[in-house]
């Protein structure tokens, strides 16, 4: 049976109206009371004063009161008074408390029959007057009356008692019109003094619980989807390995990561992100049964908790579930997006029969298909922790290469394509592995843009090249690849002028390349960051073009000094379908009508360097030149080319020939 408690405002809130209750019933009773009191004192004085009144002007007081008939200026008093609006009666009593004598508004007369009155009887004997006021309860009585008795004496011994009976009905009934709105204007003021700031409380104590319960919430969900956040994922899976019984009941772990993300980021903007990510989080909710947990665990990574299983075939099934539904087209304003997922999955207690150990399996079962080329599922297995561990010690090693300034950067030969002489080169970046050898880009960038610090690797590069730079003749130019990363932080410009400032190198000798990737988010900010760049002097060159869908577009959207080919051309070079050289011509063509200079990369055989030589290209670089070197080795191809002498014989078609450094 479940107990509901009551939440604890309405526990208050009942007592505050029990408190507000009390606070104005009370004031109602005082003021009642109170007005009951002085009604009582207005009456009673009254209806005295109409029975001294009556016993100093009846002067034949004790013959009245021995039976016999008044005398004519008694009922002449008597008359007068009888006509009183108030005074509805006078009763005489003789010294033993029996009426003698009634009058009242119909008529004076001696009483026939006597009527023994115990007031009467004891104000004569105590000669104290005695009074009262009552409710009238026959039809001859006001609704509300006062009676005074009062003892007559004559030579200081009493001889009768006079009684006054005086209506205060009128007087009553004012008395309490007053009272009501007297009683009505101070409970108001009761129950505001008392209310007001005990609502306030009410309300403050209400948005206060709520911002409690928001908190509480906040502190195990996600704020932008609403899914559970890593503290109640961790608490849900505690309780669920905790809970496999019997034999064979098992649960598995789907780690989600949407593949490519960042490029939605960069297309659509975070709006465009963000709407992906509670689009994907809402379909997630949908797959899950009752007894399973969806969570985010930031960015775009989402962990599907499933529990209550016995074999493996339904964790695939439910996998391949997931992937379908991810990967469902969605729309974000006028843009379609198709989603891709990879899953990681690991199963307890087999993969791990802690928390922490399965969320790890399944991690590591997530980066293996991100290996593997994502949009994939993969199920944990013992031999992939090697795996991570060799990822784990390669982002060691790019931290410590970054913190401890141990990136290395070796500089490829660019030269002028018609006087045959070297115009600078292009720093190429490489880190030192544990056996003394050099990692090329390829192995460690992708690494270094998942961890997030490819900005801090380009930023070191930026800086040793243009170190590096200032010591070679002045005609030499240096370019720097760039990335997206660089851009996000929206300082790279004071970056630029700071590596200028330190190294003293003139910003015309800085060529800065970028590829359009760079460009496929908010291009209109980074061009006019580029633009500032250019302002100072600073070459911006379109690298790697011809391989994006787009790259025309941004060529008449920015004046780029200088258009770098696609090494991929040259590798298509001289295939039967001669493509590759048409486009190549074309690219040179259109860099000329458009005043941009092209530079083609991958220049690697004599048939490719005789095609370029009259094709016109600008420049050329390839492993045909020089492979890339470190700064101490490039002294052999720097000198020679300064003192106007050529490196090697001179090729058929008048190229020096560089001996590639290995």
């Amino acid at each position: 049976m479940t107990i509901r408690t009551i939440p604890t405002v309405w526990r208050y809130s009942g007592l505050l109206v029990f408190i507000l209750g009390l606070l104005v019933g009370g004031t109602w009773i005082t003021i009642k009371t109170t007005s009951d009191y002085i009604l009582y004192q207005s009456a009673t004085r009254t209806a005295r004063h109409w029975a001294q009144f009556l016993a100093a002007n009846v002067r034949d007081m004790e013959q009245i009161a021995a039976g016999e008939t008044p005398s004519s200026a008694s009922m002449t008093f008597f008359e007068a008074t009888r006509k009183s609006e108030d005074v509805f009666r006078y009763t005489i009593f003789n010294s033993y408390g029996y009426s003698v004598l009634v009058s009242d508004r119909n008529s004076v007369t001696p009483v026939d029959l006597s009527e023994y009155s115990a007031d009467a009887a004891r104000s004569i004997k105590s000669n104290k007057p005695i009074v009262g006021a009552h409710e009238g309860r026959t039809p001859d009585q006001p609704a509300y009356f006062a009676e005074a008795f009062m003892p007559v004496l004559v030579g200081g011994r009493p001889v009768a008692t006079v009684a006054a009976y005086v209506d205060q009905t009128d007087e009553r009934d004012s008395f309490y019109r007053t009272f009501l709105v007297a009683a009505a204007a101070l409970c108001l003021l009761t129950a505001l003094s008392f209310g007001l700031p005990a609502i306030a409380w009410y309300f403050r104590t209400k948005e206060k619980q709520q911002a409690d319960r928001h908190i509480r919430y906040l502190a195990h969900h996600d704020i932008l989807t609403g899914l559970s956040n890593r503290a109640r994922l961790m608490e849900k899976l505690e309780r669920a390995v905790a809970t496999l019984s019997p034999p064979g009941k098992m649960v598995a772990v789907h780690f989600i990561d949407i593949d490519r993300f960042k490029e939605v980021n960069d297309i659509l903007g975070h709006d465009g992100g963000d709407h992906l990510l509670s689009t994907l989080g809402q379909r997630l909710k949908e797959l899950t049964r009752a007894g399973d947990l969806v969570a985010r665990l930031g960015g775009d990574e989402f962990v599907v908790v499933q529990t209550d299983i016995f074999d493996k075939g339904a964790v695939e099934d439910y996998a391949q579930r997931i992937a379908s539904a991810l990967s469902m087209p969605l729309h974000f304003k006028d843009e379609e997006i198709n989603p891709r997922v990879t899953i990681g999955v690991a199963m307890a207690p087999v993969d791990g029969d802690t928390p922490a150990r399965l969320l790890k399996s399944a991690d590591i079962a997530l980066y293996n298909g991100k290996a593997a080329g994502r949009n994939c599922i993969r199920f944990f297995s013992p031999d992939m922790d090697e795996t991570m561990l060799k990822r784990l010690r390669l982002e060691k090693m790019i931290r410590d290469a970054i913190a401890f300034n141990r990136i290395v950067v070796h500089y490829q030969p660019i030269y002028e394509a018609k006087d045959k002489r070297l115009t600078g080169f292009e720093a190429l970046v490489r880190l030192p592995a544990p056996d003394g050898s050099l990692m090329p880009p390829s192995s460690f960038i992708p690494v270094a843009q998942e961890m997030r610090i490819l900005d801090k690797l380009g930023e070191r590069v930026l800086r040793e090249a243009c170190r590096t730079a200032a010591t070679w003749p002045s005609h030499l130019t240096v370019a720097v690849n760039l990335s997206a990363a660089q851009f996000e932080s929206g300082v790279f410009y004071d970056t630029v002028v700071a590596a200028l400032k330190e190294s003293r190198l003139a910003p015309e000798r800085l060529e800065l390349e970028i590829t359009e990737t760079l460009l496929l988010g908010d291009s209109q900010q980074t061009f006019a960051q580029l633009q500032k760049l250019k302002s100072l002097g600073v070459s911006i060159v379109m690298d790697d073009f011809g391989t994006g869908y787009s790259s025309l577009r941004y060529l008449w959207q920015f004046h780029f000094n200088k258009i770098k080919i696609d090494r991929s051309f040259m590798q298509s070079f001289g295939t039967s379908s001669g493509n590759a050289e048409t486009v190549v011509k074309t690219i040179i063509a259109l860099g000329r009508e458009l005043k941009m200079r092209v530079t083609i990369e991958g220049v690697e055989t004599p048939g490719q360097a005789e095609f370029l030589h009259e094709a016109e290209a600008d420049q050329v670089q390839g492993f045909y030149f020089g492979r890339p070197a470190p700064a101490s080795e490039i002294e052999a191809i720097i000198h020679p080319d300064a003192q106007g002498k050529a490196c090697a014989p001179v090729s058929p078609i008048g190229w020096p020939k560089i001996v590639p450094i290995s």
